[in-house]
């Protein structure tokens, strides 16, 4: 079973501090996972002092935190970090919407999702008591890691004790062969995209049979089919059920990395419908 060991959060002194520390110890105590803190930038008095005024009024955490600071690119400090601490998983407070310009020249944010070696957790909502997750949206898709994640998916579910899961499977509009220009194709598109949804649902369901029992206790899980640009349809139905958290496999690195991910990834990384998880 795979765990989220080790948790690395990057702190600023921003206004959402005391929030961004919370969550992070909240997680790491449903992880049971040893938290990391890393601030780029000069060590100094008040900030020690501002960190421990945190720490005093944030939840008690299970396991000893570690706080680092590294003078440096924030890119290249994180990175770094990452892969000296063996890091499972980075968490990082985003932006729910970024501008046009922002995303052509990448924002911290995205830079770190797109390089970092771990799973990477985007924050949409910070919060010094405790937002409970109701909902769990995971894609779907027909890729060799998905089975993977839906896996953790439940994992992640168990310890956030979120008792529902969705399985969102995307059909693109190419896979729709029938061209649609009277009644008869109309019914024939029907008849396909029922054809589709069936294919995939035994897929899913296929995957779910190898999950253990466990892993699976107490959750409602559900299956559903939509069709639509991919990226852009399963983020815009996380935001119209009003999911908790959206997980998601990371894309592949290849030499199309870039094309890839503006065509799957890209489109909730824009608009952040909810918190979201991407699987590595």
């Amino acid at each position: 079973m795979k765990q989220f060991n080790k948790i690395l959060i990057g702190i600023a002194f921003s206004p959402n501090l005391r929030e961004n520390i919370s969550e992070a110890i909240r997680l790491s105590n449903m992880f049971n996972s040893q938290l990391i803190c890393v601030h780029v930038g000069n060590h100094s008095t008040k900030k020690k002092e501002t960190l421990k005024e945190i720490f005093k009024n944030a939840p008690k955490p299970k396991n000893p935190i570690k706080t680092l600071f590294q003078k440096g690119s924030p890119i290249d400090v994180i990175l770094n970090v990452c892969t000296d601490e063996k890091i499972d998983l980075l968490v990082l407070g985003a932006l729910q919407k970024e501008n046009i310009y922002k995303f052509y020249i990448g924002s911290i944010a995205r830079v770190l999702t797109r390089k970092a070696p771990c799973s990477v957790l985007l924050l949409t909502k910070h919060s010094i008591e405790r937002i409970p997750c109701k909902h769990i949206v995971v894609n779907g898709l027909k890729d060799p890691k998905t089975k993977e994640t839906i896996r953790i998916s439940f994992n992640v579910s168990q310890a956030l004790g979120c008792k529902r899961i969705t399985i969102v499977e995307e059909i693109t509009q190419q896979e729709i062969s029938v061209k649609v220009n009277d009644d008869i194709s109309l019914r024939r598109a029907n008849i396909a995209k029922e054809r589709l949804r069936n294919r995939e649902d035994i897929r899913v369901k296929d995957i779910l049979k190898h999950i253990d029992t466990k892993q699976k206790g107490g959750i409602d899980i559900k299956t559903q089919s939509i069709f639509g640009k991919r990226g852009y349809s399963i983020g815009h139905y996380a935001r119209v059920i009003r999911a908790d958290l959206l997980i998601m496999n990371a894309p592949k690195k290849t030499r199309l990395f870039n094309r890839i991910f503006l065509q799957d990834i890209e489109y909730i990384l824009s608009d952040l419908p909810t918190d979201v998880l991407i699987v590595k």
